[in-house]
């Protein structure tokens, strides 16, 4: 596909490591391409896509906070899972200028649990917190592997929003963030045969954030604990679940998961998913 160049955009952007991701797979591959990270504050949002817009060499961009959702309406047309979904995270460029939003976030959120996925349980339950624009793209993603859905959020009612436009059907339940700080002497049922996720999907814990009040006394015994937040990846949420006994997700693994269907838009190749490890290594350096 020749020379061309993608980048992340987002406030604040500096400590994407999605630059370390592409960076890496581009030399791996030997692709002339480049990959780098653009401070984009909300009002700037309009004028970079239409000056990109203009850019033949420019591929299109990911999209993180705060802008996942305010840069619809700027876009030319959605995919359709970016369109039910209702957030993008991944902006083409066409090769006529106009600009697809995509989101990569669905099944990238996906891809580590690939192989639980494919056992069969008696029951799925998932306890999400959050009900930003990354969590919209999980609910979905758990909607459709048939999980009941345990949203919690600053605001139920918004939640109970979410849930009803995503994840249809009256299992769900939408309940306060705060719920899940408090400890509870709740008696699990036998989970055998039942798979149960608990997914940070929210900013809580991140590098500049509050820390996330969870009590892991609401965790069902074989619990997975999935913490979206990259910065820093290991998080207390995670530390704390390893404490207790949970095995757990990083955010590492759902961001290599997303940009692997992002960097085939943008460069035309699949990533060598071989080099995991080495990737890993890197960014952790």
């Amino acid at each position: 596909m020749g020379t061309g160049y993608a980048e992340v955009i987002g406030d604040p952007i500096a400590q994407s490591k999605s630059p370390i991701i592409h960076g890496f797979w581009l030399d791996r591959l030997g692709l002339p391409g480049r990959y780098e990270h653009c401070l984009v504050k909300l009002p700037e949002l309009a004028g970079y896509l239409s000056k990109r817009r203009a850019d033949p060499d420019w591929r299109g961009c990911n999209v993180t906070m705060p802008h996942k959702l305010g840069i619809i309406p700027l876009l030319d047309r959605l995919d359709p899972l970016a369109e039910r979904i209702g957030a993008v995270n991944t902006v083409v460029r066409e090769a006529d200028g106009s600009l697809t939003g995509h989101n990569t976030d669905a099944p990238g959120f996906l891809e580590p649990l690939a192989k639980d996925l494919a056992k069969t349980h008696l029951f799925r339950m998932a306890r999400v917190l959050g009900t930003g624009g990354a969590a919209r793209a999980i609910v979905a993603a758990l909607a459709q592997e048939h999980f009941v859905i345990v949203l919690a959020g600053r605001n139920p009612e918004k939640a109970r929003a979410m849930l009803d436009e995503l994840a249809p059907g009256t299992d769900h339940h939408a309940i306060d963030l705060a719920h899940f700080g408090d400890p509870t002497d709740f008696a699990f049922d036998n989970r055998e045969g039942c798979i149960d996720l608990i997914v940070n999907a929210s900013p809580l814990g991140m590098t500049g954030q509050p820390p996330l009040a969870f009590d892991f006394s609401h965790a069902p015994p074989g619990s997975i604990v999935y913490d979206i937040v990259t910065s820093p990846l290991d998080t207390r949420f995670l530390q704390d679940a390893r404490s207790a006994g949970f095995r757990t997700v990083d955010g590492l693994s759902m961001l290599i998961g997303q940009a692997d269907i992002a960097f085939t838009r943008f460069f035309g190749e699949k990533p060598p998913r071989e080099d995991d490890a080495e990737l890993r290594e890197l960014i952790l350096k």
